[in-house]
């Protein structure tokens, strides 16, 4: 690899621009132009010298004069000539310059996003190891969506031996549009189809599972945030969702995960307008070994979140994670709750919350996607958490989600256990449900 300090070494062995070149043969040009002159110039100067008649003398001291004007014209030039060619170098130098820079950047770059590849298969692998070991994997999560989902209908449709024409696509645009990947993604997928089929890249039904494989693969396969770590400290997780979706249990598993880690957690019971999820959280919280600060029934969630952050900071707590009300009178009054809640955590602590993240029920399916526009909309997600996947045949909906709102899903749950709560991979999605 280049380094900044092989800069000069690189751009010296560039040979100079046409332009500069041309510039060089102008000052070696205007040069040997002074120097005939010059010559010419000593010549006429010392045969006036010589010289007995002054008539004739008089006209060689006037060449001679001349002659000396039109050496330091030239001279000029040649000077003038030797500043431009000087001027091109220096710019084709900052050019070249900039352009290894460039390269080398690009090099670092390229070996930096190879040691992180590296590190997040290290990572992702150690988890599978942990999750193999101690919870449901994946694809045993997807299993339904496999089985009787619309990757049975796909796999049906996949494993016909006849040529791809039209009435293909028309079979493969009804299972996609009664799958609950969306309309709009669906309709993309197929248009896809539609169009190598047109270029005559569609030879067999097997090629069309490769296609709408890496298709998938693409729109699942977003940047992954940071979760649970890289704010503060402490590290303040916002947690939104509607009732029944999982929230509570979402928070509890995570707490778990993190005390599990040796981190100390804090938990604020943000959703004061119904006391179950209190009492719910309460239990998370003595199981997950974490702190829990509460407020009473029908109180402001804001004030509760508030003081869970203050003591989070006071005491050196590494995580606090808030949850929230996930159903008021109507609508639009729990959204409004939301962004106060999320405002008065900024004042608590400015920045906060590092983390939004929504917890959608899969079993769903499009709904799912229509609440996550609805909340994103109002606070802004930054992560989604996907649970029940194991007890539906609706996994689909993660591609609608990652595709529609450019949302990344970073958890998964695909059972009762902690450990069943696992982080979403999207490589290991793929293989599950195409494999």
């Amino acid at each position: 690899m280049k380094t900044p300090n092989a800069l000069d070494a690189l751009t010296a062995q560039v040979p100079p621009s046409e332009k500069e070149a041309a510039r060089l043969r102008e000052v070696d040009e205007a040069h040997a132009r002074a120097q005939e002159l010059a010559r010419q110039r000593e010549e006429a100067a010392r045969a006036a010298r010589t010289t007995t008649d002054s008539g004739e003398r008089a006209r060689l001291e006037e060449q001679a004069r001349v002659l000396k004007e039109r050496e330091e014209e030239e001279k000029r030039a040649e000077y003038r000539a030797k500043k431009a060619a000087d001027e091109e170098a220096r710019e084709r130098r900052k050019r070249e310059q900039a352009e290894a820079q460039r390269l080398v950047e690009d090099e670092r770059a390229r070996e930096a996003a190879v040691v992180e590849e590296a590190r997040r298969a290290e990572e992702a692998a150690a988890r599978a190891k942990v999750d193999a070991e101690a919870g449901r994997t994946l694809a045993q999560g997807l299993d339904k969506t496999r089985s009787q989902g619309f990757m049975a209908r796909l796999n049906g449709l996949f494993g016909q031996q006849r040529q791809v024409d039209e009435s293909v696509l028309v079979e493969l645009e009804e299972i996609l549009f009664t799958a609950d990947i969306g309309v709009r993604t669906a309709s993309e997928l197929v248009e896809v189809a539609r169009e190598k089929l047109k270029r005559s890249e569609l030879s067999d039904s097997h090629r069309i599972k490769d296609l709408i494989r890496t298709e998938v693969a693409r729109i699942v396969d977003l940047p992954v945030p940071r979760s649970l770590e890289g704010g503060g400290p402490p590290h303040v997780v916002m947690v939104v969702g509607v009732n029944g979706a999982g929230k509570t249990t979402t928070i509890g598993k995570l707490a778990a995960k993190l005390t599990g880690e040796g981190k100390k957690v804090i938990l604020a019971a943000g959703d004061t307008f119904r006391a179950a999820a209190t009492e719910q959280l309460d239990v998370w919280a003595e199981r997950a070994k974490a702190q829990l600060v509460k407020g009473t029934e029908g109180g402001d969630p804001g004030s509760v979140i508030f003081d869970a952050i203050k003591k989070a900071q006071a005491e050196g707590a590494d995580v606090v994670i808030a949850d929230t009300a996930g159903r008021l009178h109507t609508k639009a009054p729990l959204m409004e709750e939301l962004k106060k809640v999320k405002r008065v955590m900024d004042k608590a602590m400015p920045g906060t919350p590092h983390e939004v993240l929504l917890v959608l029920d899969s079993t769903n399916g499009q709904n799912a996607i229509q609440q996550a526009k609805q909340f994103h909309e109002a606070v802004g997600i930054t992560a989604i958490a996907l649970t029940k996947l194991d007890g539906t045949a609706k996994g689909g909906v993660i591609i609608g989600i990652c595709d529609e709102l450019k949302l990344p899903v970073v958890w998964v749950g695909v059972g009762e256990k902690i450990a069943d709560l696992r982080r979403f991979e999207p490589r290991e999605f793929v293989q599950a449900l195409f494999d």
